[in-house]
C-alpha cells in the first residue's frame, strides 16, 4: 500500500467561515446531514458509516449516527453496543430518543435502527407527527448526523437520501457495485433533484485503483446524467479492518495507526471543507419531516 490515502479536495469553492462546526464554533448550528449509502450490500457503507462517525467525534464534532436501516440494523452490533430500545419503541409511546441513545466510542452517539418496522412510506399519520416531535424534543446538540442507510434503491433509501444536504457514495472495485452506484446516483438525480454526490472508494489497493474507480463512474455519469460527482478520496483494502470488525470495534480504536484508520481521518478533514448548511430549517425535526414527505413523493 502507498501511504495514507487522502481525500481529494472538493470541486468547489469552500465556505471558509462556516465550515467549522466543532464545540469550538460560535453558536448553535443546524447540523451537517450526510446520508451514506452504497446501491448494493456488501461495499463497506456501514463499516464507512461506523467509522467516520467515529472520527468525527475524535475531532471534536458532536455527531450522531441514525442507523436507518430498518430491515437488519447492524450498527450497535459492529460497534459492540448494547441498545435498550429503538425507534419502534419512540413510535409506539414507550421512550423517547434520548432514552434509546447509546454512548459510543469516542463520543460518539448512535440512534439504533430496528428490525421489521414499517417503511416510512407505510407509518400512519400519527406515527409520523410523533416522528417529527421526538426528533424536535431530541436534548442532543449535533454538529454532524449521519445516516447509515440500507443497501439497495428502496423508497427508506431515497427518502433519507432526499432529505439529506450531502450523499456520501462508497463505492468497491466490483462490477455490480458500480452499476447499482450508477443506478442509484441516476435515480436520486432524475427523480430526486440530487445535483451532487461524494464518491468513497472503497477497499482499493493504492491511491491510484482508487482514483481509476472514481473515473469508471464519472465515465457514465457525465455522459447522461446532470450530476457533479466529487471525489472524497479512498480507503485501502486493510486487513486491520476486519480484525477490527471481528472484535466489534472501530478500526479507529483498535488501530489507530493503521492505512484505513488514516484515510478516514483525512475524510473528516474533506467534510470539514463543505459549506456550513444555511436557511431556517436546520433543525432535525424538519429533517425528519423532509424525509417523511419524500418518502410518499413517489
Amino acid at each position: 500500500m502507498n501511504g495514507v490515502f487522502l481525500a481529494r479536495q472538493p470541486q468547489g469553492p469552500a465556505d471558509s467561515e462556516g465550515s467549522g462546526t466543532g464545540r469550538g464554533g460560535a453558536g448553535p448550528r443546524a447540523p451537517r446531514v450526510v446520508a451514506v449509502g452504497g446501491g448494493k450490500g456488501g461495499v463497506g457503507k456501514t463499516m464507512v458509516s461506523v467509522n467516520l462517525g467515529v472520527a468525527l467525534a475524535q475531532a471534536g464534532h458532536r455527531t450522531l449516527l441514525l442507523d436507518a436501516d430498518f430491515g437488519l440494523a447492524n450498527v450497535d452490533v459492529a460497534l459492540g453496543l448494547r441498545a435498550a430500545g429503538d425507534l419502534s419503541d419512540v413510535l409506539r409511546g414507550r421512550l423517547t430518543l434520548d432514552d434509546i441513545l447509546i454512548d459510543g466510542p469516542g463520543g460518539l452517539r448512535v440512534l439504533p435502527g430496528t428490525s421489521g418496522m414499517p417503511s416510512m412510506a407505510q407509518l400512519s399519520d400519527a406515527d409520523r407527527v410523533g416522528l417529527i416531535r421526538a426528533f424536535g424534543e431530541l436534548r442532543e446538540p449535533v454538529d454532524y448526523l449521519l445516516i447509515d442507510n440500507a443497501p439497495g434503491i428502496t423508497k427508506d433509501v431515497l427518502a433519507f437520501m432526499r432529505a439529506a444536504q450531502e450523499v456520501l457514495l462508497v463505492l468497491c472495485d466490483e462490477p455490480t457495485a458500480l452499476t447499482d452506484a450508477y443506478a442509484l446516483v441516476k435515480v436520486l438525480a432524475q427523480e430526486g433533484g440530487l445535483r451532487r454526490c461524494h464518491v468513497l472508494a472503497n477497499r482499493v489497493a493504492d491511491a491510484e485503483h482508487g482514483a481509476a474507480l472514481f473515473r469508471k463512474l464519472t465515465g457514465a455519469t457525465e455522459k447522461f446524467l446532470d450530476v457533479v460527482l466529487n471525489y472524497a478520496g479512498a480507503v485501502p483494502d486493510d486487513e486491520e479492518v476486519r480484525r477490527a470488525i471481528r472484535r466489534q470495534r472501530s478500526v479507529l480504536e483498535a488501530f489507530p495507526e493503521s492505512p484505513a484508520a488514516k484515510a478516514l481521518r483525512a475524510l473528516v478533514a474533506y467534510l470539514d471543507q463543505w459549506p456550513a448548511p444555511t436557511g431556517p430549517r436546520g433543525d432535525l425535526e424538519f429533517f425528519v419531516e423532509r424525509v417523511l414527505l419524500a418518502s410518499q413523493a413517489e
